[in-house]
């Protein structure tokens, strides 16, 4: 009887999506490169590589998981305009500074992060 009642609610959970696997509620599409150019030039977002929005708040790419998305917005020296970075992170904050740096402006490997640590998913 016992057993009846364990397959009963496993039965259940599963069937009502309750199997604890966060699912894919939306999907962000890496920019085609033939709208890139009309992209920067309107000022509108580039996604780089596509990246999901999980169920459970969480985000991926098709590599890696990642806790945080991060929106970081700056202005690079001598810039006419403020850039805005998206990161997917396990790092809780990230600086302005800190992204530039990490973009691929930086000479210095140091500045770059590991692939599970942070990826940059968008800019504008």
């Amino acid at each position: 009887m016992k057993r009846r009642m364990w397959i009963g609610l496993l039965l259940t959970l599963v069937l009502c999506g309750c199997s604890g696997e966060a699912e894919v509620v939306n999907t962000f599409t890496e920019t085609p490169e033939e709208l890139i150019t009309e992209r920067i030039e309107q000022g509108e977002e580039v996604t780089t590589q596509t990246y999901y929005e999980l169920s459970d708040g969480t985000w991926k790419t098709d590599d890696c998981a990642y806790q945080y998305r991060l929106v970081v917005t700056g202005r690079l020296h001598n810039a006419v305009k403020d850039t805005t970075y998206t990161i997917l992170s396990n790092i809780e904050e990230i600086t302005f500074d800190q992204a530039w740096k990490a973009s691929g402006l930086s000479s210095s490997t140091e500045d770059y992060f590991a692939g599970e640590d942070a990826v940059f998913v968008a800019i504008q």
